[in-house]
């Protein structure tokens, strides 16, 4: 993996670290989009998991910089503007993961040293298939369906009822004697046969085939129109609840019962166990039935039986302590390296894709592979045409384990590595310096925005949620426009923003056109005029300079406040200005790696020239000036635990508004620790401190009086 190319963790420095949180905050954050929102994964879970391993080791060693974004804080991903927002009552965690054996061990010693339990007291566990599929809460009344939701971000998730009722597994009432109030969760899922008839369907009818059924299952209960749903043969296992009146048992077993009890579907695999070697069994059991079950799953998933240990046990940060994903080795095949080719991304990252003779890999028929960068291409030793030992760790693009050299043909060719771009600029490819003075193993075109690869990508980061933001105006619809040679063009963000005076029919051309209609095309034009008027912080995101990620977009907008003073202070670095750059590094979360890539983008011409046609069609908004005459003046403030009366976000803006900084990790310099329910470390850490500790109502009377 490309992991083994960075910086070990414990030879970091502190501003080495500060950037690679940074780094991994950001990355993350896009994954977890990708995975949880738009239900199009490119990267393995295993490529996720050491992402996230990365930077939990590294919050470990530098607790002081851990970060308010921090993704060891955070569960999926913001939920999407195409439907209803719903708050969850209780909070949808995620699972610690193990990956061995000796992890599961490990785990139940950890709950028994938490509950003073010695080895010869009984613990109960649970052991259930870990389905690959969307999670969903059902909200029951009076036994009736009210809502169902989407995990989302772990704290609210989007309204998908329609769709959720079309679903033969969900009943629209409850049987027997239920709770009044019952929330019920569980994984939507599509098996395989269904999946295989869908896709039989598609390339019947002349349309794209669907690449594995934890996406399908997840893009078809997502679907706008619930008879697309409906027509997805959709199903759904019960083994979670969320907010309940009174609950029917005691023990995780029991509560599974009565969702049986209820009318769900429950898994037939699920079972208890008085020993972790007999759980262990069961995982190994499951794992040598998982090519044969009717649907896909990633591992097993154990907990603690009893309900009242499982209060006793707690939460730390976002996980439960009494539960674990056992997940299953990645799965292996060998197939012919037919050729490799270069992809460019966002930030210029250039990186070779290899092209496989096709193989199904874990009922996934694999085509492509990510090869990182050069270095892993030399330390794998791979030739062109050589059988390789590809591993499926997830269903995304997998990745390449090694070559068999005693298949190795005579004809084999070594890959070089091209210096130039395969753009039609044929910009250079660079290495730069990274902090210890090495180069990185990350090779880059140097073209920025005139790199046309580059510049796609670009404006996708740049109409993206937390950039611009502009309503029907995606991913998709970049592709739509910047291939678009009939007067629609968008190639450069001021080309959104001109569209319609650059000519004067677009509106009707647009409504023309497949996909829209004269309502859909008004409203985008409307979204566009809408964005003219932006944040300073935004605009600051949305350019899409390296290593400014939203957090840093903010700092940067309260330091400067409007964009003529951000602007000056940005071309004053790029010429080499000294004062500007210590000015500038004297920030919070500002260091070198941030100042570097604002220089290198403000130094190109092409994107200062981008960046002066696209002010010219804004209004950019000042930002907001921080309260200096509060009591919360100055003051670093932790929130931690689930927050019940607004989302974390939320509480941390309006901290910063009254003048306070809201931090991620508690230390001896934090002011005020405000816990919900679900605190873990963080609390315990405050008392340690002798830090001041509030619940929710405490800081909204104290907010209240500022």
């Amino acid at each position: 993996m490309a992991d083994k190319k960075l910086t070990p963790v414990e030879k970091l420095n502190q501003e080495e670290a500060a950037a690679e949180l940074e780094r991994l905050a950001a990355e993350i954050a896009e994954h977890d989009a990708r995975y949880h929102r738009e239900d199009a994964p490119v990267i393995s879970d295993a490529e996720y998991d050491a992402l996230k391993q990365r930077n939990f080791a590294i919050e470990q060693r530098f607790p002081d910089l851990k970060r308010a974004d921090s993704p060891s804080e955070k569960v999926g991903a913001a939920v999407s503007e195409k439907f209803e927002k719903i708050r969850h009552r209780v909070p949808m965690l995620s699972l610690d993961n193990a990956f061995s054996d000796e992890d599961v061990r490990d785990f139940a010693a950890r709950v028994r040293r938490f509950l003073k339990l010695g080895e010869d007291a009984p613990l109960r566990l649970t052991a259930e298939p870990k389905i690959d599929g969307l999670s969903l809460s059902l909200r029951y009344e009076d036994g009736e369906l009210v809502y169902a939701a989407t995990r989302g971000d772990g704290t609210t998730g989007e309204n998908v009822t329609a769709n959720a009722r079309t679903i033969s597994d969900i009943p629209n009432r409850l049987k027997g004697d239920p709770p009044a109030v019952m929330e019920v969760r569980g994984e939507v899922y599509m098996t395989k046969a269904d999946f295989a008839e869908l896709n039989a369907r598609q390339e019947a009818a002349g349309k794209p085939t669907y690449v594995n059924p934890r996406n399908t299952a997840a893009g078809s209960l997502r679907q706008l129109d619930a008879s697309i749903t409906a027509g997805r043969a959709l199903k759904f296992f019960a083994y979670a609840w969320g907010e309940v009146s009174e609950m029917p048992a005691d023990t995780q077993m029991g509560m599974v019962e009565a969702f049986r009890e209820f009318g769900f579907e429950t898994n037939p695999l699920m079972a208890v166990f008085e020993s972790v070697e007999k759980l262990i069994q069961h995982y190994h059991r499951i794992e040598m039935e998982r090519a044969d079950l009717a649907y896909d799953i990633d591992g097993v998933v154990y907990k603690v039986d009893d309900l009242t240990l499982q209060e006793r046990l707690g939460f730390v940060s976002r996980s439960p302590r009494w539960a674990i994903a056992h997940k299953f080795p990645a799965e292996k095949a060998m197939t012919t390296l037919n050729a490799i080719d270069i992809q460019v991304g966002r930030t210029g990252a250039i990186t070779p894709v290899a092209r496989l003779e096709p193989v199904t890999v874990g009922g996934v028929v694999v085509e492509n592979a990510t090869l990182h960068n050069a270095e892993e291409i030399e330390r794998l030793g791979v030739m062109i045409g050589d059988t390789v030992i590809v591993q499926r760790a997830g269903d995304v693009i997998p990745q390449i384990l090694g070559y068999v050299p005693e298949k190795r043909p005579k004809d084999a060719e070594p890959f070089e590595f091209p210096t130039v771009c395969p753009c039609s600029l044929k910009t250079p490819i660079v290495r730069e310096a990274i902090a210890s003075g090495e180069e990185s193993v990350v090779r880059r075109c140097s073209g920025e925005f005139a790199c046309p690869f580059q510049r796609k990508e670009h404006l996708k980061h740049f109409v993206s949620r937390r950039a611009f933001d502009i309503e029907g105006l995606g991913e998709k619809q970049i592709e739509y426009f910047f291939d678009d040679e009939g007067g629609l063009e968008i190639r450069t963000p001021a080309q959104i923003f001109t569209l319609a005076k650059r000519d004067e029919t677009a509106l009707t051309k647009l409504k023309n056109r497949d996909g829209y209609g004269e309502v859909s095309a008004q409203k985008l034009f409307d979204a566009i005029e809408e964005r003219r008027t932006i944040p300073l912080e935004r605009l600051i995101y949305g350019l899409g300079i390296r290593h400014v990620g939203e957090s840093t977009a903010k700092t940067l907008a309260r330091a400067y406040l409007d964009w003529p003073s951000f602007e000056e202070a940005a071309l004053k670095i790029a010429d080499g200005d000294e004062a500007a750059r210590e000015e500038m590094d004297a920030l919070d979360d500002v260091g070198d790696a941030v100042i570097d890539s604002i220089a290198r983008y403000f130094s190109e011409p092409h994107n200062r020239d981008m960046v002066e046609k696209l002010i010219g069609e804004l209004t950019v908004e000042e930002a907001e000036r921080p309260a200096t005459d509060t009591a919360l003046s100055g003051k670093t403030i932790v929130f931690t635990g689930a927050l019940e009366r607004m989302s974390r976000d939320e509480a941390k803006a309006l901290a910063e508004r009254f003048g306070a900084k809201a931090a991620g990790s508690v230390s001896k310099k934090t002011d005020l620790v405000v816990a919900g329910p679900g605190a873990g470390s963080k609390l315990a850490k405050a008392q340690e401190f002798g830090v001041e500790v509030i619940d929710e109502d405490e800081w909204f009377r104290r907010v209240e009086g500022l």
